[in-house]
């Protein structure tokens, strides 16, 4: 460990810059504008792979925007590591906020300023520095490993999935690696073992055929926002709790184990309510714990609703029209499209009278969850611990990342978390960074996972 940490040193300087030349790249998947700078960064990328020994190199292009793949074989009956991460990045809106420009790399209190910075172009290049740096000091690595890069992660990933089943044999490995998540807090790591799944509807009720004057047929016919309003009333019961039938059947709960890990995390609720500006933290299911609410426990959230006059000043009207769009964050075991139908058949049964419904299906994504003591999960801990002094927590992240689900069935191979981001990096918001702490400690600590697993 010695000697890969004075050839990280001596190239610390270097490794910063070229960050710096791929933050440059503005390469927002969501905006089409953007998409020569797309291309850019994967060439970049793909590049930089070229550079540093990895082989068999390739921009593949999709239906979107390009995935890169690279490997180095030359380990025989060693495992093989899949690294994944993503190129793309989120809109920098709004960009009055950012005290610097979100494209122009700054470093401040040791910490890199720009868009992509933790999320996930930061992360992803701590796993090119390491193969980098154990080649360089070793002349080979301890294992196989291969990269799939892709552009499209912030709008879903919506050719990863295609592209994983039909290179099942070219991707095919003993472990996926991912940095796409973050630590517990400074200087005290964490591995993700779980994350959420999600599914979105959103619906529209009808009544009249058009809006009504309300002087006229007010108190005589039905209002689409009274009618709207009384629906998703029928969603939750009074303490927080989905109330579609068959929502819960396949939620699992936690382990005492899990449990008690979530207690020795420590939650600071008076801290919380008062950076979030709030008086109390009720919302969700009320007699569960907080921690557990907001990671291992499945929602229902009303995300938007309209109807109706909107503009500046009053408009006496009864409409005939309102909608509402709901998302859900699933656990393991839950199936997104069932959940899709069980809610959809509630709306449609549940309708008031004297309207009709017309209820949309969106986006799925499947929950995730790996057992903490899969050998992979604790090669990822002593490797944490041997370059941090200490040993990673446990956690379930509430969030989701629906393509890890996808690697876990395409390849049929565990998923390691490996996340070096910190809870305040304000990944999706200006001002995003990476605290440069956990540049060096990042690289080190893939260095150490690739030469544990060896064994």
């Amino acid at each position: 460990m010695s000697q890969l940490s004075e050839v990280l040193s001596k190239n610390h300087d270097k490794n910063i810059e070229e960050l710096k030349e791929l933050l440059r790249i503005p390469s927002i998947s969501a905006i089409s504008e953007y998409n020569e700078d797309i291309q850019k960064a994967a060439s970049w990328i793909a590049g930089k792979l070229e550079s540093i020994g990895m082989e068999h190199v390739e921009i593949v292009q999709t239906k979107g925007h390009p995935i890169i793949y690279a490997d180095w074989l030359h380990q025989e009956n060693a495992p093989t590591v899949l690294v994944y991460g993503h190129y793309d990045v989120q809109p920098v809106d709004p960009i009055d906020l950012w005290e610097t420009p979100p494209f122009e790399p700054a470093i401040r209190d040791e910490k890199i300023f720009a868009r992509g910075a933790t999320d996930d172009k930061g992360q992803t290049f701590l796993h090119i520095k390491a193969v980098e740096t154990l080649l360089q000091s070793e002349g080979k690595l301890p294992v196989n490993v291969k990269f799939c890069i892709e552009g499209e992660e912030e709008i879903g990933s919506p050719n990863l999935p295609q592209f994983l089943f039909d290179n099942k044999e070219r991707l095919a490995c003993d472990v996926v690696v991912i940095s796409d998540s973050d630590m517990w807090d400074r200087g005290v790591p964490a591995i993700t073992y779980s994350l959420r799944g999600l599914c979105s509807l959103e619906f529209s009720l009808k009544t009249a055929n058009s809006d009504l004057h309300s002087g006229m047929f007010g108190g005589g016919v039905q209002n689409a926002s009274h009618l709207l309003v009384q629906l998703l009333s029928t969603l939750h019961d009074a303490n927080g709790k989905v109330n579609v039938d068959h929502f819960y059947d396949d939620v699992v709960d936690l382990t005492e184990f899990e449990k008690e890990q979530i207690k020795a995390l420590g939650f600071d609720q008076e801290k919380l309510k008062k950076s979030l500006g709030l008086t109390d933290l009720t919302g969700g299911e009320n007699n569960y714990p907080y921690p557990e609410r907001v990671s291992s426990r499945p929602t229902l959230e009303i995300n938007g609703l309209w109807g109706g006059f909107q503009g500046e000043g009053t408009k006496t009207v009864i409409p005939n029209k309102a909608h509402a769009k709901i998302t859900c964050r699933l656990v393991h075991n839950q199936n997104p499209e069932q959940i899709q139908e069980l809610i959809k058949k509630h709306l449609e049964e549940n309708a008031p009278k004297g309207c009709t419904i017309q209820v949309s299906l969106g986006d799925t994504g499947n929950p995730f969850l790996t057992p903490i003591d899969s050998p992979m999960i604790q090669k990822a801990a002593e490797a944490y611990e041997k370059v941090y002094g200490k040993s990673p927590v446990y956690k379930r992240e509430g969030g989701s990342i629906p393509i890890v689900s996808d690697f876990s069935q395409a390849l049929n191979s565990p998923v390691v978390l490996m996340g070096f981001g910190l809870p305040d990096e304000n990944l999706h918001a200006p001002n995003e960074h990476f605290n440069l702490e956990n540049f060096d400690k990042g690289i080190l600590t893939i260095c150490s996972f690739l030469n544990l697993i060896q064994k």
